[in-house]
C-alpha cells in the first residue's frame, strides 16, 4: 500500500504545482521556479512509488467509498499502469525545466500563470487516469485531463489560429468522451458495477459493442485516423513543452484506454485484431505521408506522432489476434513491441518537440522553408535533433529500432513457418510498417536539410544561436534515454513481460520477450556501430588537409551571385513524395510559370491541408451553418404550435410501429 500512497501524493504535488505561480506576481519568476521544483519533487516521489510497487507481494490497491451516489474511489497500480506512469513522471518535469527559459514568466505575464497551473494539472490528471480502476473516477480524471490540456495548449488565446485549434480539440475530445460514457454505461449494465475488473460470461455482441465504443472514444484521444482531426492544430499551436507532453504522454492515454479495456474484456473475436491492424496501417502510412507534405515544423512532428500511434496500434492488433487464436508468441511480441514503442515514442518525440521549440525560439518562425544554415549556429541542437530523428526512423542503434523489431518478428511469426498454426493475412501489415519506416527517413531528411543545411533563408535564422542550458539539458536527458534503450533494450523486458502477462492472463511460465526474440545481438551490433562511427570520425579529423592555394567561383549556370533563394526548400524536396500520395493528401500546389522574357519573382508553393478536417468536416459545418438557420421558422414561441409538433411526431411513430420499421 505504500506505493499507492506515494503515487497519490505525487499526483497531488504535480496537480497543484502551478499554484505558487498564481499566488505570486505575474512578473516574478520565483513562482515558476517553485512550480518546477514541485514538479521535480512530485516526479521523484512518483518514480519512488513505482520502485516500491515492484517489491510488493500483491498488486497494490486502494478502494474507499466517497461522497458520490455511485462508483467508488478505487485505484490500482499494476504492471500496465506502471508502464504508462513512467513517461508521466519523466516528460512533464523535463518540460517544466525547459519552460524556465522557453516560456519565462517575466516575458509572458499575460498567460504564464495560467499555463503553469494547467500544465501541472495536466500531469497530475494523466497519472490519475492511469491508476483509476473505477469508471466514474476514470471519467472524472479523464475530463480534468481534457480541460487542463485545452487551457495549456491555448495559452496564446489572442491568436485566432490558437483559438481555432483549441475549439477543434475541445469538440473532438468531448465527442470521444460521449462514446466513453456510453461504453461505461453498457459496462455497468453488463457487470452491475462501475469497477474496472476483468469480466467473463457476457454476450459476444455486448463485448464487441464495448470494444467499438472504446476504440472510438479512446481513438479520438490517441489520434487514430480518421479521428485525428484535433491533433495537428493543437500540437502546432501549443507552447512547445506542452506539445511535447501532449504528444509524448497524453496521446498514450488513449492507447492506455484501449489496452486496459481489451484486458478486461473476455476472449476477443478475430475481427478485433484485424480491425486494429487495418486502422494501424492506415494511420501509420497516412500520418507520415501528411508529415512529409508539411512546411510547419511542429505540424510535421504532429503528423509524425499519428504515424507512431499507427505503429503502436499495429502491435496491439497483432496481440489481440494472438489472444483470439491462442498464440502466446504473437501476444508477447505484439503487445511487448507496442508497449516498448509507447516508451520509445515518449522519449524521441518529446526530444524532437523540445528541439523544435529551441529552433523556433532562435529563428522566430515555424516555417522550415524560411530556415536553413542552423547547423553552424546551433550545433548542439543539431546533434540532438539527429539523435531524435535516427530514433524515430527506427534506425539502429537507437530505441525506435528495438520496438519495431519486436513487432516485425511477431508479424512474420504469423506466417506459421515455425510449425504452429499461422494467420498469413496478418503478415501483410509488415508491408505498411516497412513503408512507414522508409517514409519517416525521407521526412526527417527533408526536415534536417531544410532546417540545418544550406544558408539561412531569412534574417532571423541568420542570427540564431545555441539555446541556454535549461533548454539543452532536458533534450540531452531524453537523448540519453533513446541511446540507452536502443543499445540495451533488454533492460525493459522485465516490466514489459509483466504487463503482457496481466493483459493476456498468461501463466507465469509462458513465453517471454527474451525467449521469443534474442535481443543480445542488438546491444552487440549497436556498440560495434558506435565504435565504427567513432573510428571514422577520428580518422577524418586526423587526415592531412590540403592547403588552399586559390579560390574561384564554381560553374554556376550563369548565377554569378548565388543566394539562399537558389536552394531547395522543404516543399520542393517533398514534392515527388507528396505527388505519390495525391489520392490521400489532395495537395494544393502553386507552380511557378514563365510567361515573358524577364519574369517577375515566382515561388513554388505546396500546401497539404488535412483531408478529413479541411476537406470534409469544415465544408459540412459551413453548409450546416448556411441552411440550418432556415429551421428557425419552426420556433414560433406559441404553445399550440409545439403541441402540434408533438402530435405529428406521435403519429409518425405510430405509423412506423404499425409497419414494423
Amino acid at each position: 500500500m505504500l506505493s499507492v500512497w506515494m503515487i497519490l501524493t505525487a499526483i497531488a504535488v504535480l496537480g497543484f504545482s502551478g499554484l505558487p505561480v498564481c499566488l505570486l506576481s505575474s512578473r516574478s519568476v520565483v513562482g515558476q521556479r517553485i512550480a518546477t521544483l514541485l514538479m521535480f519533487l512530485g516526479s521523484i516521489i512518483g518514480l519512488g512509488g513505482i520502485a516500491v510497487s515492484f517489491n510488493e507481494a500483491t498488486t497494490p490497491t486502494l478502494c474507499v467509498p466517497w461522497f458520490l451516489p455511485f462508483g467508488q474511489f478505487m485505484v490500482t497500480i499494476d504492471a500496465i499502469s506502471i508502464l504508462f506512469l513512467v513517461p508521466v513522471f519523466i516528460v512533464p518535469v523535463l518540460g517544466s525545466i525547459y519552460g524556465l527559459r522557453y516560456w519565462k514568466q517575466s516575458e509572458h505575464q499575460e498567460n504564464g500563470q495560467r499555463l503553469a497551473f494547467f500544465y501541472g494539472l495536466l500531469a497530475g490528471s494523466m497519472a490519475l487516469v492511469v491508476i483509476a480502476h473505477d469508471a466514474v473516477l476514470f471519467l472524472i480524471a479523464w475530463e480534468i485531463m481534457a480541460i487542463a490540456a485545452y487551457f495549456a495548449a491555448t495559452a496564446e488565446d489572442d491568436n485566432p489560429d490558437v483559438c481555432r485549434a483549441g475549439w477543434i480539440y475541445l469538440i473532438a475530445t468531448h465527442v470521444g468522451t460521449l462514446c466513453l460514457i456510453a461504453m461505461f454505461a453498457l459496462w455497468r449494465h453488463a457487470t452491475n458495477s462501475f469497477a474496472l475488473m476483468p469480466i467473463v460470461g457476457i454476450p459476444a455482441e455486448t463485448a464487441g459493442t464495448i470494444f467499438v465504443l472504446a476504440l472510438i472514444g479512446f481513438g479520438f484521444k490517441a489520434g487514430i485516423m480518421p479521428l485525428h482531426v484535433w491533433l495537428p492544430g493543437a500540437h502546432a499551436n501549443a507552447p512547445s513543452h506542452v506539445s511535447a507532453v501532449m504528444s509524448g504522454v497524453m496521446l498514450k492515454m488513449g492507447v492506455y484506454g484501449i489496452i486496459r479495456m481489451t484486458a478486461l474484456l473476455p476472449m476477443p473475436a478475430v475481427w478485433w485484431g484485424g480491425t486494429l491492424l487495418i486502422l494501424g496501417a492506415i494511420t501509420g502510412v497516412a500520418g507520415i505521408a501528411f508529415a512529409i507534405g508539411q512546411n510547419d515544423i511542429k505540424r510535421m512532428l504532429a503528423y509524425s506522432s499519428i504515424e507512431n500511434i499507427g505503429i503502436i496500434i499495429i502491435g496491439l492488433g497483432l496481440a489481440l489476434l494472438g489472444r483470439s487464436l491462442n498464440q502466446p508468441v504473437w501476444v508477447v511480441l505484439g503487445l511487448g513491441g507496442s508497449l516498448l514503442h509507447v516508451w520509445n515514442h515518449s522519449l524521441f518525440k518529446s526530444l524532437l518537440f523540445f528541439n523544435a521549440g529551441a529552433i523556433i525560439h532562435a529563428a522566430h518562425t515555424r516555417n522550415i522553408d524560411q530556415m536553413g544554415g542552423l547547423a553552424k549556429r546551433m550545433p548542439l541542437v543539431m546533434v540532438l535533433f539527429v539523435v531524435g530523428a535516427v530514433a524515430i526512423c527506427a534506425l539502429p542503434p537507437l530505441n525506435g529500432f528495438a520496438s519495431e523489431w519486436l513487432i516485425y518478428n511477431g508479424l512474420f511469426n504469423t506466417l506459421g513457418f515455425d510449425g504452429n498454426a499461422g494467420f498469413p493475412a496478418a503478415a501483410i501489415a509488415a508491408v505498411p510498417l516497412a513503408m512507414i519506416g522508409a517514409l519517416a527517413v525521407a521526412c526527417f531528411i527533408k526536415m534536417f536539410g531544410a532546417v540545418f543545411l544550406g544558408s539561412p533563408r531569412c534574417e532571423s535564422a541568420n542570427h540564431a544561436h545555441n539555446q541556454p542550458l535549461s533548454m539543452i539539458m532536458p533534450m540531452a536527458v531524453l537523448a540519453v534515454g533513446c541511446i540507452g534503450i536502443g543499445l540495451f533494450p533488454i533492460i525493459a523486458t522485465v516490466p514489459l513481460d509483466k504487463a503482457v502477462k496481466i493483459w493476456a492472463s498468461l501463466p507465469v511460465q509462458t513465453v517471454s520477450i527474451t525467449t521469443a526474440v534474442p535481443l543480445g545481438w542488438i546491444a552487440k551490433m549497436g556498440l560495434a556501430f558506435v565504435v565504427l562511427i567513432g573510428v571514422i570520425i577520428l580518422v577524418l579529423k586526423n587526415l592531412p588537409r590540403a592547403k588552399v592555394v586559390s579560390r574561384a567561383g564554381t560553374w554556376d549556370c550563369g548565377y554569378a551571385r548565388p543566394t539562399a533563394r537558389i536552394q531547395y526548400t522543404g516543399s520542393s524536396f517533398g514534392q515527388m513524395l507528396v505527388s505519390l500520395f495525391n489520392f490521400i493528401l489532395w495537395p494544393k500546389t502553386d507552380l511557378p510559370a514563365i510567361h515573358k522574357l524577364f519574369p517577375s519573382t515566382a515561388r513554388f508553393k505546396n500546401i497539404v491541408p488535412d483531408t478529413i478536417l479541411d476537406r470534409l468536416i469544415v465544408p459540412l459545418f459551413r453548409i450546416a451553418g448556411r441552411y440550418l438557420p432556415m429551421l428557425r421558422i419552426l420556433q414560433q414561441g406559441q404553445t399550440h404550435f409545439y403541441v402540434l409538433y408533438i402530435l405529428i411526431i406521435v403519429i409518425i411513430l405510430l405509423i412506423c410501429g404499425s409497419i414494423g420499421v
